[in-house]
């Protein structure tokens, strides 16, 4: 606890400049390796320079504290129900990473005042300094999966080569369309970099032949590796504990092209607090 404490205090006293970019990923079926991605891109964006929180926003299957090695004792329920402050529940995952613990049930949306609004944008002050924050949504497109694709600046699609998931991923941008006229795709498991752009190339002719207002862009691949497998069955990170494989070296390729393509994408006037995009969430219900 110790620790921790020191770390935040770090983050706390660094400079403030409140331009996060949130980064929402989401797939259409569950199954298809999302939690692990959006693992181990926040660990590479950490790497590669940038300070980054995960917000594990899975609600119903919230265990992205299992796949870091961390215990997380409360959680943002405990934030909300009044019985534990935002900095009580932040793990140090590094310094510069961070881990926003969500909750595995939907009471997380019944608790909402204007009181506890006021104090945690207070209280999210210490993450204002945070570069990005990768949201891992849950699977679909129910109502709470919904709400975090619109209020993200950004969206990223994974699929796999399966014909459901990639029918499911196909319904999942035709949603996240309305609410975003720019969304990533990331193809996981592919067995080459032809097979990537083959599914890409029939889900972006599909999408420009029914959906006008989207434009779809291929952030990149894993490629279909044991290692993946692995460290999705074992809970792992395998940026931090392989970093010469493939799958490190292509999830390095998906962080700074992600990272150059946001850059550009400076021009939106917004607050960019976390406790101010968490109150737009919660607004919604």
């Amino acid at each position: 606890m110790k620790n921790q404490a020191a770390n935040l205090e770090l983050l706390l006293n660094d400079d403030k400049k409140c331009d996060t970019k949130f980064i929402a990923i989401t797939s259409g079926k569950g199954g298809v390796g999302k939690s692990t991605f959006s693992a181990n891109l926040a660990y590479k964006l950490w790497q590669i320079g940038f300070k980054v929180g995960i917000f594990d926003a899975d609600i119903g299957l919230a265990n992205l504290d299992v796949m870091f090695g961390v215990r997380c004792e409360k959680n943002l329920l405990h934030v909300l129900r009044n019985q534990a402050r935002l900095k009580d529940i932040i793990v140090p995952i590094e310094h510069g990473l961070y881990l926003i613990p969500g909750d595995s049930g939907t009471d997380i949306f019944r608790y909402k005042s204007e009181f506890m609004f006021e104090t945690f944008i207070e209280d999210s002050s210490l993450l204002d300094n945070l570069d990005f924050v990768i949201i891992d949504t849950g699977a679909g497109i129910g109502e709470y999966t919904q709400v975090f694709l619109k209020n993200s600046d950004d969206v990223i699609v994974l699929t796999v080569p399966d014909p459901a998931a990639i029918t499911d991923a196909y319904a999942t941008i035709k949603l996240a369309s309305v609410y975003k006229n720019r969304i990533f795709m990331l193809i996981n498991m592919a067995k080459s970099n032809q097979e990537a752009d083959l599914i890409f190339d029939k889900i972006q002719k599909i999408a420009q032949s029914n959906i006008k207002s989207v434009s779809l862009e291929l952030i990149g691949k894993l490629s279909k590796n044991s290692l993946i497998n692995h460290y999705t069955k074992n809970r792992g990170i395998f940026v931090k504990e392989e970093p010469n494989s493939s799958p490190s070296m292509e999830t390095e390729e998906v962080a700074r092209s992600l990272a150059k393509k946001l850059e550009r994408n400076v021009l939106v006037q917004e607050d960019k607090r976390f406790g101010k995009f968490f109150k737009r969430i919660l607004g919604h219900f």
